[in-house]
C-alpha cells in the first residue's frame, strides 16, 4: 500500500543534485520513507514529497574575472617583449588602410590589384626614402654645427646651477648641514653602459625590423586584400559574420579617415610652423617646422614638446625672456587651432574619444612604447571604441571612451 503524498517514481531511484552533483538514494516500496530520511542531510524531504515530481537542479557557476585579469596581463606582457613584431604588424595594417583606396582607384581603371598594390608600395617607399633624405641632410648640416648650441647650452645650463647652487647656499646658512654627507655621484659602471649597449642594439633591431618588413606586409595585405577579408569572416561563426563585417567595416573607416586627417593636418602645422620660423630669423626653419608638425600627432602635450627644439635653435640668437615666450606662444596657438579647429574638419567626428580617455591612453602607450606608443595611441584607443561599440557586453566601455 502506497503512503500519502509519495509519488511512484520515488519508488525507484532519486537523483538528488546539489551543486551539479548526482548521489543516488535507493528506495523501497515498503521503506522509502526512511530511506528518504536517510537522505535528509542533502536536500529536504519533505520539499520533494510535497513539491513538484522533478526537482531542482542548482548549478554554481564560477566567475571567470580572474581568467580576464589573466589573460590581459598575459597580452599587455606580450605587446612590452615583443613590441617590434607588434609595432610593425599595426604600422603595416595602418598604411594598407591608407592606401588602400588609390589601389582600387586604379583596379576599376582595369589595372590588376597586384600591380596597383606593387606601384602604391613603391610610391610609398619612394616618398620614404626623399623624406628620409632630406631630413638626414638638414641633420648634418645641424650637426656640423652641433658644437655652437652645444657651448651655448653649456652656458645656459651652467648658469642655471649656479642660481641653484646659491639657493642651496643660502640654505644651508639657514640649516646647517649636521654632519651630513653629499651622495656620491653617479658613475658609468661596465654593467651600466652594458646595458645601454644592449637597449641600444634592441632599437636598432627594432627600426630595422620596421624599415625591412612594413614594405613587404603592407604590399601582402593590399594584393590579397579580399582572401584576408573573407578569411577573417570565417574565423567566426555565421551568426556573428554579418556584426563582424559591420565592425571591420565600421573600424576601416575610422583609421582611414584618422589617418588621412591627420596627414594633412601635421603637413598644415609643419608649413605654418616653418613660416613662423622663417619670420623670426631663426636657423633651420624647415627642420624644426618638421619637428612641431610631427609633434602635433601627440595630442596636448606635443603643443609642449615642441617648445624644445625652437627653444635650443633660438639660444644662439635671442638673449631676452620675452623672445622665448614669443614662440611659445606663436607655437601653443597654431597647435591649439590646428587641434580644435581644423582637426574636427579633417579628421571628423567619427573618432570620438574624449579628453580623459586619449590622455589615460597617451600614458599607457607611452609607456609601453616610449616614442611610438605616443603616435599610436589614438589610432589603438579609437579600434578599441569601435570594438566596444559593437559588443553588446561591452557597450558601456565604448560609452565611456567617447564621453
Amino acid at each position: 500500500m502506497e503512503r500519502a503524498g509519495v509519488q511512484p517514481q520515488l519508488d525507484g531511484e532519486l537523483l538528488v543534485f546539489a551543486g551539479g552533483a548526482c548521489s543516488p538514494c535507493a528506495t523501497n516500496h515498503g521503506n522509502g520513507a526512511r530511506d528518504l530520511h536517510g537522505c535528509a542531510n542533502v536536500i529536504d524531504t519533505e520539499q520533494i514529497l510535497q513539491g513538484t515530481d522533478r526537482p531542482a537542479v542548482v548549478r554554481i557557476s564560477g566567475s571567470t574575472f580572474s581568467l580576464r585579469i589573466l589573460a590581459g596581463a598575459i597580452i599587455l606582457l606580450f605587446f612590452y617583449y615583443a613590441q617590434g613584431v607588434v609595432i610593425t604588424l599595426l604600422l603595416s595594417i595602418l598604411l594598407a588602410y591608407v592606401l588602400d583606396p588609390a589601389v582600387e582607384l586604379l583596379e576599376r581603371m582595369r589595372l590588376p590589384r597586384t600591380i596597383g598594390a606593387v606601384l602604391m608600395v613603391l610610391a610609398m617607399v619612394a616618398v620614404m626614402v626623399a623624406v628620409g633624405y632630406g631630413l638626414w641632410t638638414r641633420t648634418a648640416d645641424f650637426a656640423e654645427n652641433w658644437p655652437k648650441y652645444s657651448s651655448v647650452l653649456r652656458q645656459v645650463t651652467g648658469a642655471v646651477e649656479g642660481k641653484i647652487r646659491g639657493i642651496e647656499g643660502q640654505v644651508s646658512q639657514i640649516a646647517p648641514d649636521q654632519g651630513i654627507t653629499p651622495p656620491p655621484k653617479p658613475s658609468l659602471e661596465p654593467g651600466m653602459v652594458h646595458n645601454l649597449i644592449v637597449r641600444s642594439v634592441g632599437s636598432l633591431y627594432a627600426i630595422f625590423l620596421e624599415i625591412t618588413f612594413v614594405p613587404f606586409l603592407v604590399f601582402f595585405m593590399l594584393a590579397s586584400k579580399r582572401q584576408v577579408w573573407h578569411g577573417t569572416l570565417e574565423l567566426f561563426p555565421v551568426s556573428q559574420r554579418t556584426q563582424v563585417k559591420e565592425t571591420l567595416e565600421d573600424l576601416r573607416d575610422v583609421l582611414r579617415n584618422y589617418l588621412a586627417g591627420m596627414t594633412l593636418l601635421t603637413l598644415l602645422v609643419i608649413a605654418t610652423s616653418s613660416m613662423f620660423f622663417w619670420m623670426l630669423g631663426l636657423e633651420y626653419p624647415i627642420l624644426t617646422g618638421i619637428a612641431s608638425g610631427l609633434m602635433n600627432m601627440v595630442p596636448y602635450i606635443g603643443a609642449v614638446l615642441a617648445w624644445l627644439p625652437a627653444f635650443l635653435i633660438a639660444l644662439t640668437k635671442f638673449k631676452s625672456l620675452g623672445s622665448f615666450v614669443l614662440i611659445a606662444g606663436g607655437l601653443l596657438g597654431i597647435h591649439v587651432l590646428a587641434l580644435n579647429l581644423i582637426a574636427p574638419q579633417l579628421v571628423g567626428r567619427r573618432v570620438r574619444l574624449n579628453a580623459v580617455a586619449i590622455t589615460i591612453s597617451l600614458l599607457f602607450w607611452g609607456w609601453v612604447w616610449g616614442g611610438m606608443g605616443l603616435l599610436l595611441a589614438i589610432p589603438i584607443t579609437a579600434a578599441l571604441r569601435v570594438i566596444c561599440d559593437h559588443t553588446e557586453s561591452w557597450r558601456p566601455i565604448g560609452r565611456w571612451l567617447s564621453g
